[in-house]
């Protein structure tokens, strides 16, 4: 956001300098040494010479201490190089001088008093400013706008939410610049910007800043020392804005000025090969533009880039789009996210939350404390995004606001800050987020796929379902070098595994995400992929029947697709059904149980257009426990359906 403030401001103070360079007869000095002191100082301030303006007006006011000109040219400028204090001095010594001379000086004064927290006072100088007639109607909009946000301002400090942020540490941050912070769903590797000085090869420049991309992982809580993500991502360009997606295996992140760049700024993608990342390429067309791409974030999904851009046809200056991937499995046509996120004036910094449904976000058109504050923003059951809620003071102050990342349990937020007591610059924190901010409830799936025979690593194809109601809510692909996989999902469901890859019998399972008292647990489990052959066997852990009857419960019709895909795909195999109980009841009664319940499957599969010549079915009662029926437990694993490979 730095830039575009900057850009801001230069233009007020280049437009102030219009307003006092007139004719020298209407100066309000007579001294021919302060005038000339002030025209050098316009022509510092034309040429962006901060500093070297900055002597010349303070020369023209030694000459002369009541040139009201150079008082208020030198309070925009000392405002403009972050030196409030001066700026406040400036504005107050003009407008002593006289009240009447610049109306704008009233608002000038409210701006640097906003700037260091002074609401009350900036709200009183907005309220002069408001009085006088002679005011432009772009400064009176302004104006009323400012007085709207001290409002806001004022009772947000008397009403604070909770906020202790902790530093990271040195492992992560550091006597340069931090920032821009982005997290795995595990909570167990961060990865940030870091802008550090080094060496310019023009003889003009002794030292430039170059951002690049570092990584730090956690272990036993701990922040692990941080470390440059390697030569294949970083250059000797800026790289930064980095975010990950939720399993770790995929990039996104800004880079600029490439040379198979077509914008300022672009979008660029990286995946993960075992620990090591692949060439990033430009993500092209239709997210990066001729224009500014900045800031992505990634859907836990993988299916959606959310960013901000300056392409013609926003709201605002830099709005928030959004691209969903196709079935072509290309990225679709930018949306911009509408005026429910979006103002006239901008907006950057989206973080979707592993809900996919929570949306934080920074901006200057919504009602702030004054400059870039962090809102958030939730979509409700038409998919329309919420209105924009303010996450309140201390969480936003006078300054401008960076970033904000949650993490997927909802409850730790990360954030960068320039606060007086860290490492140097802006740095990285994180705290608990206060429970009216929080998204909704995420947990995650990690694991890792592997041969069962072999123990080699597979990358294998995750489908995950919601089981109640059928409905697909993600799929994956473990790392192709790793086997490793994490997926995130909304809790308070019960979930469907299916894991899939040629040449291998599908793997089958099922959990729970549901509360347990106010906690939710995230599962950890590996999946062992077996090999096709005759005699393996696949218990079908998603195929649910009522107590003692037979009848297919709905919630098995997800399973049942996945056994004939599976059937589909492998036209040559036979297999044979078969149903098992447990011990409890007669043996008559379990073993005609078991094997109605073989038949039922045996039958849907049939309707389902696969040849009955494939397929047998046998019910073998309790004969052939897989576990000993000595807890329920136990009992509730015997009772089960299986297909083997008999051809």
């Amino acid at each position: 956001m730095k830039p575009i403030k900057s850009i801001l401001f230069l233009f007020l103070m280049l437009s102030l300098a219009q307003v006092y360079g007139q004719d020298k007869s209407f100066y309000t000095t007579k001294s021919s040494k302060a005038k000339k002191a002030f025209d050098a100082a316009l022509h510092f301030m034309d040429n962006r010479q901060g500093e070297e303006a900055k002597k010349e007006l303070n020369k023209a006011i030694r000459a002369d201490e009541n040139f009201i000109e150079a008082h208020l040219l030198l309070a925009q400028l000392s405002y403009d190089l972050d030196e409030i204090t001066e700026s406040i001095n400036e504005y107050r010594k003009a407008i002593k001088i006289n009240p009447d001379f610049e109306p704008r000086a009233y608002y000038g004064l409210a701006l640097s008093l906003m700037s260091m927290g002074n609401y009350e006072e900036a709200k009183e100088n907005l309220t002069t400013c408001l009085q006088y007639s002679t005011i432009n109607a772009k400064t009176k909009e302004l104006a009323q706008e400012y007085m709207n946000n001290m409002d806001f301002a004022i009772w947000s400090i008397k009403h604070p939410v909770p906020f202790h942020p902790v530093d990271l540490g040195d492992s992560v941050n550091s006597k340069n610049e931090e920032y821009f912070p982005s997290i795995t769903a595990d909570d167990q590797t961060l990865f940030f910007t870091r802008q550090s000085p080094r060496a310019s090869n023009s003889p003009m420049i002794d030292v430039i800043y170059d951002e690049d991309i570092y990584f730090s992982q956690r272990n036993n809580g701990i922040w692990g020392k941080a470390e440059n993500v390697g030569k294949t991502i970083n250059t000797y360009r800026n790289e930064g804005a980095v975010c990950i997606s939720a399993d770790g295996q995929t990039m996104l992140f800004v880079a600029c000025d490439r040379e198979d760049g077509l914008g300022s700024c672009d979008l660029y993608i990286s995946k993960k090969m075992g620990n090591t990342w692949v060439k990033p390429v430009n993500i092209g067309p239709p997210i990066n533009t001729k224009y500014g791409e900045s800031q992505p974030s990634i859907s836990s999904d993988g299916k959606t880039i959310y960013f901000m851009s300056d392409r013609p046809g926003g709201i605002g200056g830099y709005d928030i789009y959004k691209s969903t991937l196709q079935d072509d499995g290309y990225f679709g046509k930018p949306v911009n996210l509408g005026p429910k996120i979006n103002t006239t004036k901008n907006e950057g910094a989206p973080f979707i939350h592993s809900d996919n449904q929570t949306l934080y976000f920074v901006s200057k058109g919504h009602k702030s404390m004054g400059g870039y504050d962090i809102f958030v923003s939730r979509l409700n059951e038409k998919g329309e995004w919420g209105e924009a809620e303010n996450l309140g003071y201390p969480i936003n102050t006078f300054a401008d606001e960076n970033s904000l990342i949650v993490n997927a349990a909802g409850n730790l937020a990360y954030f960068a800050s320039n606060r007086k007591e860290g490492k140097g610059g802006m740095d990285i924190y994180a705290f608990d987020l206060y429970p009216e901010a929080r998204p909704f409830k995420v947990a995650y799936l990690k694991g890792k796929a592997f041969d069962k025979e072999s123990t080699k690593p597979l990358s294998v194809h995750f489908e995950l379902q919601d089981i109640a109601s059928g409905k697909t809510i993600t799929e994956a692909y473990s790392n192709k070098v790793s086997g490793e996989f994490l997926v995130c999902l909304p809790a308070g469901k019960d979930y469907a595994l299916h894991a899939s890859k040629d040449g291998y019998l599908f793997y089958s399972e099922n959990f729970s995400l549901k509360e347990s008292g106010n906690r939710i647990d995230s599962v950890n489990k590996d999946v062992p992929m077996q090999p096709i052959k005759i005699g393996e066997r696949v218990v079908l852990k998603n195929i649910f029947f009522e107590t003692n009857k037979y009848d297919l419960k709905d919630e098995s019709k997800v399973e049942l697709a996945t056994l004939v895909a599976f059937l589909n795909k492998n036209s040559s195999i036979h297999i044979e059904i078969s149903g098992h109980t447990d011990n409890v009841g007669g043996k008559d009664l379990n073993q005609t149980l078991s094997e109605n319940r073989a038949q039922s499957v045996y039958r849907f599969i049939i309707s389902a257009g696969i040849d009955k010549a494939r397929m047998s079915f046998h019910g073998y009662g309790d004969t052939m426990p897989i576990v000993p029926n000595d807890s329920d437990e136990h009992r509730a694993l015997n009772r089960r359906t299986e297909f083997k490979i008999v051809q």
